[in-house]
């Protein structure tokens, strides 16, 4: 699903799910620089990010898999 990933001013990430008009807060990441691993949102989702360079500008929208239920 395509989702957009934003920084906020404090350095938190949230991440914004056009298709469910869903902006949430990212609560857990597997890795330090947040590409390549997965993310627990605020809401209970658990979504898999692609690989990037940790120097991506942000906003950035990305193909993210959605795992589990």
């Amino acid at each position: 699903m395509k989702v957009t990933i934003r920084k906020g001013k404090t350095g938190d990430y949230s991440v914004y799910v056009p298709k469910k008009d869903l902006e949430t807060a990212i609560v857990e990441t597997e890795r330090a620089d947040l590409w390549g691993g997965t993310v627990l949102l605020a809401n209970g989702w658990r979504l898999a990010l692609p690989s990037m360079p940790a120097d991506t500008p942000l906003p950035v929208t990305v193909d993210a898999r959605r795992l589990g239920d």
